[in-house]
């Protein structure tokens, strides 16, 4: 393990130089992986596994009928390498649960009726054992319960893993029933293509995750764009203007810089306008917003928002409910406008701008 000073406070993280991929191997050698659920982090984690070496089968429903053909066609073989279910949880001895947190409560009576003693539990999310009391979803005593949560969607897990970068997990171990349970952890953590992994438990990885996603990650992004379109729109401002000053120059430009050096490194790379206004104007949405997140968290913490999610994502007409709300968001004039920038985009990316040059694509050096 490597102790890193984040701003102050020390925390230990796992990169592959204390854990390399030959001692993962090694751990996970007489494994079998099993893969439940082939849709949105399934198909990322186990074709990782797979190119780097390890056992790995799939588990996947047949009446789902997308995610089965998708997994044959990424070479998955029925009877061979995927299988339903309640087969691959009994050939499995590390039990990856990666359907949805809605449908780990639904299909959890058909994983515990095929556990074994000795087997390891894994998890990508904390959101089925913290709430434990609201999805039933109680491990027996002789199974190792473990957790690795890429700080990505499974696409990003994939892309990550494919250009050699990684994405960064944090990691858990609930129930060490077997005396190796950091071990299977920590290997598979690794095997998924994780940058570096950190320590959490299953109560603040979900606590955390919740937040995020309803917060700065999704929820507080999408509503700020739109408030800030719809307030230059009101103002006589065009589409292709709104947006761009919105989304567009966000994502190709300054949230890059933010990605490489850090946010006072993006700051001190724009023009003394943009700065002067950043900085004056950062104390005022915090202000306003904290007692939002305030909110937000105490509601994640109390499991209203576990509730929510098992109450709407359970639901027989869920998906055709959640296609409204999504065709809503597509069909809006602001997303119509981001799906022409895009085409507009040229289809050779310009030279990237030398590290550490003044001035940013977009912010004049007024």
């Amino acid at each position: 393990m490597a102790i890193i000073d984040f701003g102050g406070t020390q925390e230990e993280v796992i990169t592959r130089k204390e854990f390399p991929m030959t001692r993962a191997r090694k751990v996970l050698a007489k494994e079998v992986i099993a893969i439940i659920g082939y849709g949105v982090q399934g198909p990322a984690q186990s074709l990782n596994l797979r190119d780097n070496g390890f056992n790995v089968i799939v588990g996947q429903a047949p009446e789902f009928k997308r995610d089965w053909d998708r997994a044959v066609k990424d070479g998955w073989k029925p009877g061979k390498t995927l299988f339903p279910i309640d087969e691959a949880v009994r050939r499995g001895t590390i039990i990856q649960l990666l359907v949805s947190d809605a449908a780990q409560r639904a299909v959890w009576p058909v994983i515990k009726a095929n556990l074994k003693p000795g087997d390891a539990l894994y998890f990508s999310h904390g959101f089925s054992i913290a709430y434990r009391k609201q999805t039933g979803v109680i491990p027996p005593a002789d199974v190792d319960v473990i957790m690795v949560a890429p700080k990505g969607s499974g696409t990003s897990v994939r892309r990550n893993f494919l250009s050699g970068a990684g994405i960064n997990s944090s990691f858990a171990v609930e129930q060490d029933a077997t005396g190796k349970a950091r071990e299977r952890c920590l290997a598979v953590g690794i095997g998924i293509g994780s940058g570096y992994l950190f320590p959490t438990t299953f109560q603040h990885e979900v606590y955390s995750d919740l937040t995020g996603e309803r917060g700065v990650l999704m929820g507080a992004l999408a509503g700020i764009m739109e408030a800030q379109y719809d307030v230059l729109r009101a103002h006589g401002h065009t589409p292709s203007e709104a947006f761009n000053e919105t989304v567009e120059e966000l994502t190709q430009s300054l949230i890059r810089l933010v990605d490489e050096n850090g946010m006072d490194w993006m700051y001190a790379n724009c023009s003394a306008t943009a700065q002067r206004g950043a900085l004056d104007w950062k104390p005022r949405f915090r202000k306003a917003v904290l007692p939002v997140f305030r909110e937000l968290y105490q509601r994640v913490r109390a499991g209203k928002e576990c509730s929510r999610v098992l109450k709407a994502c359970g639901a027989p007409d869920y998906q055709a409910q959640l296609q409204k709300e999504l065709n809503q968001i597509r069909d809006s004039e602001m997303w119509q406008a981001g799906a022409a920038v895009r085409a507009l985009r040229p289809k050779e990316p310009a030279r990237r701008i030398a590290k550490g040059t003044k001035g940013v694509a977009g912010r004049g050096a007024n």
